[in-house]
């Protein structure tokens, strides 16, 4: 039987919910999250504030829907209608009042996030970013042909990942309603070290081998057509946006960077050999 029609308190919360997150999905690039959310909250609606999307002919969704409900008069509002009423009123002066110390932390300089408030635990602040920062670090790949990669000669050459900042001349990507997992991973391993976040060695070796799997998850590799590379190392660059009108944006450049230091050492796959084998992941094979 087709629900006839949702509380106020649903569809309000479903209404607040998808226009906030249609809005974080024109202003944001993590919209795949809010899409997660906007999808479920639909059944929160009532049927009427959908029925615009569906057509009006005979015989068609809501004409059958309408027959299914019935045509008659609707009974007056019963006793239990009168307790949901006061209930919905009650929880709702309850949140408002826990919120208060919520959003006093959301209009905070120094917002805690993931944290509750109240032993109840029903209103919580939670999220990945208390803030937005006009800085970025990122760990840049680099491969070379050189036997020695300690030899100042050596030519580094960079792969580049489909959206995470890389080459300074590419501007930024609009990734929604996609997510680029790995792109995504790499920027959180640049807040730590590879020692926290070995799978950064397992996708070098990968990348080492040539492996398609693993090619195919970035947008350029400098080694294409020629021979695999030696090693491979990890650097630590903080990323910024260029200024409009100042002379890395003249050159074309959308992004400043500037060199941390190393974030591992060249490695090649023969020295991984051992490092693949103490994690029992399947050791790469050139082609």
């Amino acid at each position: 039987m087709a629900r006839q029609r949702g509380s106020g308190k649903e569809e309000g919360w479903a209404g607040g919910c998808c226009a906030g997150k249609v809005l974080l999905i024109i202003s944001g690039n993590l919209s795949f999250l809010n899409w997660l959310t906007i999808v479920p909250s639909i059944a929160c609606f009532d049927d009427r504030s959908l029925a615009f999307l569906f057509s009006p002919r005979r015989g068609g969704v809501k004409d059958r829907v309408l027959q299914l409900q019935g045509s008659g008069e609707q009974p007056p509002p019963g006793l239990g209608c009168h307790i949901r009423r006061v209930v919905n009123i009650s929880f709702g002066l309850l949140i408002a009042y826990l919120s208060v110390p919520v959003v006093i932390n959301l209009l905070s300089s120094r917002q805690v996030m993931n944290t509750s408030f109240n032993p109840l635990r029903i209103v919580n602040t939670y999220g990945a970013f208390g803030s937005i920062t006009k800085e970025r670090t990122e760990v840049i790949l680099q491969g070379t042909s050189s036997p020695d990669p300690n030899d100042p000669a050596a030519v580094w050459q960079e792969f580049d990942f489909k959206c995470k900042p890389g080459d300074l001349w590419r501007r930024p990507c609009f990734i929604s309603p996609y997510h680029y997992r790995l792109d995504w991973l790499m920027w959180f391993a640049a807040f730590q070290t590879y020692e926290q976040n070995e799978w950064i060695i397992h996708l070098a070796g990968k990348l080492l081998a040539q492996e398609e799997e693993a090619l195919s998850l970035i947008a350029m590799n400098p080694f294409a057509g020629k021979d695999p590379p030696r090693w491979i190392r990890g650097e630590h660059f903080k990323y910024k946006f260029s200024k409009p009108g100042g002379a890395h944006a003249a050159e074309g450049k959308w992004w400043i960077r500037k060199r941390i230091g190393p974030y591992f050492p060249p490695v090649n796959l023969q020295g991984l050999r051992k490092f693949y084998e103490d994690r029992n992941w399947p050791y790469p094979v050139r082609d």
